[in-house]
């Protein structure tokens, strides 16, 4: 309960209260926070001072009834825990912000029911627009969203023009340059650490990959390809046990992300495998913990600060009221050669 000198007591203080103190009407209140252009300077002066003595707060329900739309933009990511998706929620809140914006961050785990249920609880609340990285990559959970008629735009994923805005890097490209780069530098036996094949941005690297080794004029064979479940630290660690045991053991490693190839780091640093000497590694995104490991990685870096800043301007723009063309906006990914991949023969 909130006491104010002029004695007003009772719990939440009203539109209509802080009306009934500055001698004003409840529209003049209203305008006074929305629409300052329509009183006078003094008016607002007065009412702005009976709002921060009552300590009166908008209701956010109530003004959304009246406009027909959220000051909250949602973002859904795969994996709060990857440091790649919090880089891309900081680019997010950076565009969401300047528009003064809040961000309501959610993470599916890579799990489709949980996708659905937050895209669910999305339309409830009825969002200014979503941002999303699909789990479901067969669409049946955003076809099902669509019919609420909210605005979204696809984060490191491809979609149709004709549905909606996406942001995405070429990950065929960065398949490519990864094991082109292991190619360059003599490996013959390469192992790809992938994360679930159902996820787009796996399949997509793979591919890359195999391209590369056409490209050399290899056999596709040179590529042994280990599925785990998850894009995360302790997969990478029994993917790189299940490297360690096999028979004509690889002689480098090109990982689906980073936290993959840093698990397979920590496997080879406990099997007293030396990298790269004898066995060199890659990853995919170009993380932070990537330069600043025991043996600094070699990976792909995405731009993901900067794609999650796109994404929310597209998303803004198409929210904002103004004409709007739904884009599909792909960067080009980026070799950062480092020490995992490279031996010093001088």
């Amino acid at each position: 309960m909130r006491t104010g000198s002029g004695g007003h007591s009772g719990g939440m203080v009203s539109i209509r209260d802080v009306a009934e103190r500055a001698g004003v009407s409840v529209a003049t209140v209203s305008n006074s926070i929305n629409r300052p252009d329509r009183v006078s300077d003094s008016t607002r002066d007065r009412v702005l001072a009976v709002i921060d003595e009552l300590g009166y707060v908008r209701s956010e329900s109530a003004r959304q009834l009246r406009t027909g739309h959220s000051r909250m933009v949602a973002l859904l990511v795969l994996d709060i825990a990857n440091p790649f998706f919090v880089d891309v929620a900081g680019g997010v809140e950076d565009a969401t912000r300047a528009q003064d914006l809040g961000l309501m961050l959610c993470n599916s785990g890579q799990d489709e029911d949980a996708e659905a249920l937050y895209l669910s609880l999305f339309a409830e609340q009825r969002v200014r627009g979503v941002l999303v990285t699909p789990a479901d990559v067969a669409g049946r959970n955003l076809d099902s969203f669509r019919r609420h008629g909210i605005p979204h735009v696809l984060v490191d994923r491809e979609l149709d023009v004709e549905l909606g805005c996406s942001v995405s890097v070429d990950d065929v490209s960065g398949g490519a340059m990864a094991v082109g780069h292991l190619i360059q530098t003599g490996h013959t036996r390469i192992a790809y650490v992938s994360g679930p094949a159902r996820l787009t941005q796996c399949r997509d690297r793979h591919e890359g990959a195999l391209r590369a080794l056409r490209n050399a004029g290899m056999d596709e064979s040179v590529l042994s390809v280990l599925e785990v479940p998850s894009l995360d630290v302790a997969s990478g660690r029994d993917a790189g046990a299940r490297v360690l045991g096999m028979r004509n053991r690889p002689t480098a490693v090109f990982c689906a992300n980073d936290l993959l190839a840093l698990g397979v780091l920590q496997a080879m640093f406990s099997a007293g495998v030396r990298v790269p000497q004898e066995m060199a590694l890659i990853g995919y995104d170009d993380i932070e913990f990537a330069a600043a490991a025991a043996v600094p990685l070699t990976s792909v870096r995405q731009p993901a600060f900067r794609m999650g800043r796109t994404a929310a301007e597209l998303l803004l723009n198409e929210t904002s009221g103004d004409p709007h063309t739904h884009e599909r906006v792909v960067f080009e990914p980026e070799l950062v050669v480092r020490a995992s991949t490279l031996i010093d023969r001088s």
